[in-house]
């Protein structure tokens, strides 16, 4: 009987040895109960099929999971694009204001990213992208319908994400007042009145109450501001080039899935929230996202590479732009 266990054991060892253990850490602001956590969950079986199991941890508080990565209690985390940009300049640009009008332009910019060609722009020396996921467009979220100018939001309080210059950026640019916040904490400011303004993307109307802080007189801008996504980061060092580029690939796979939460999501929102600009004012919107986009670029903060990207696939969705017969970007 010895000797039987000792032949298997012999011949199981290789099998053991093969999967390697790794943690990622999941920022999703509904735990381990939200939609990117559950995602994470079919990425788990992707990576064991690979020869990793994954072990996942939920966080509520984006910074602290951010954190916890710098601090290599994490192989691996989930976080916004905003948070991403000092592991991935390249990758972070994706969240550029104004940059991803659409769901369309934005499937472009995943399945661009997850090619082999693109590889060289996804790694650094120490980090790796293993993946982008669409969360969907950021809106205002105004507690004043008649906030729907520039020359309105002049004065006015906007819960503002304190790590994220373009944020800063964009509303000092605007002649509005910044208020640093933070995921965890910028829609229970926009709820109990302490802001003006906040802005987020339609997943995060319900799950975080907004409508409180909308009551009876506020209004959602439908205008792109930028487009969310959330990024898979690693520790390079920690999983192989070969299996971060399958694992962008695979990531790309659920961008279908990922916009059909989206979609209802922002169907949850009741009707008369939404207030729809004027083409011309869309219009001058467009050229002052664009101005302060430039500026970003030219202070280091955006990456020019995936800027003249998005650019490209802007002008192809709609050739008539004035931006097009520029080269600015």
């Amino acid at each position: 009987m010895r000797k039987l266990l000792a032949i298997a054991a012999m011949t199981l060892a290789p099998f053991a040895s093969a999967v390697e253990q790794r943690d990622l850490c999941i920022y999703d602001p509904l735990g381990n109960s939200g939609p990117m956590f559950g995602l994470m969950k079919d990425y788990r079986e992707f990576a064991l099929a690979e020869g990793f199991e994954i072990k996942l941890h939920a966080y509520t508080d984006e910074k602290i999971a951010s954190d916890d990565f710098k601090a290599e209690q994490c192989d691996g985390v989930v976080m916004t694009g905003a948070r991403a940009r000092p592991f991935s300049k390249f990758a972070s640009t994706i969240e550029a204001i104004g940059a991803v009008p659409t769901d369309e332009i934005m499937r472009q910019v995943v399945m661009t990213t997850a090619a082999p060609n693109a590889a060289k722009f996804m790694q650094t020396e120490r980090y790796a992208v293993g993946g982008v996921i669409p969360a969907g467009a950021v809106y205002l979220f105004v507690n004043d319908r008649s906030i729907d100018t520039v020359e309105e939001m002049s004065g006015k309080k906007i819960a503002t994400l304190d790590y994220d210059a373009p944020s800063i950026k964009m509303v000092n640019h605007v002649g509005a007042a910044v208020v640093p916040s933070n995921s965890a904490n910028f829609s229970g400011k926009f709820n109990n009145g302490s802001v003006d303004i906040a802005y987020a993307p339609a997943i995060a109307y319900k799950p975080l109450e907004m409508y409180k802080g909308l009551g009876e007189n506020g209004a959602i801008l439908r205008y792109n501001l930028a487009y969310l996504d959330f990024q898979l980061v690693f520790h390079r060092e920690q999983f192989s080039d070969e299996y971060t580029q399958k694992s962008r690939e695979f990531v790309a796979s659920l961008f279908d899935r990922a916009i059909k939460s989206i979609k209802q999501h922002t169907d949850e929102i009741e009707d008369h929230y939404w207030l729809d600009l004027p083409e011309a004012q869309q219009k001058e919107y467009n050229e002052m996202l664009r101005q302060v986009r430039i500026t970003l670029r030219d202070e280091g903060v955006y990456d020019g590479k995936m800027l003249r990207l998005l650019k490209n696939l802007r002008c192809k969705a709609d050739g008539s732009a004035a931006e097009c017969v520029e080269n600015l970007e």
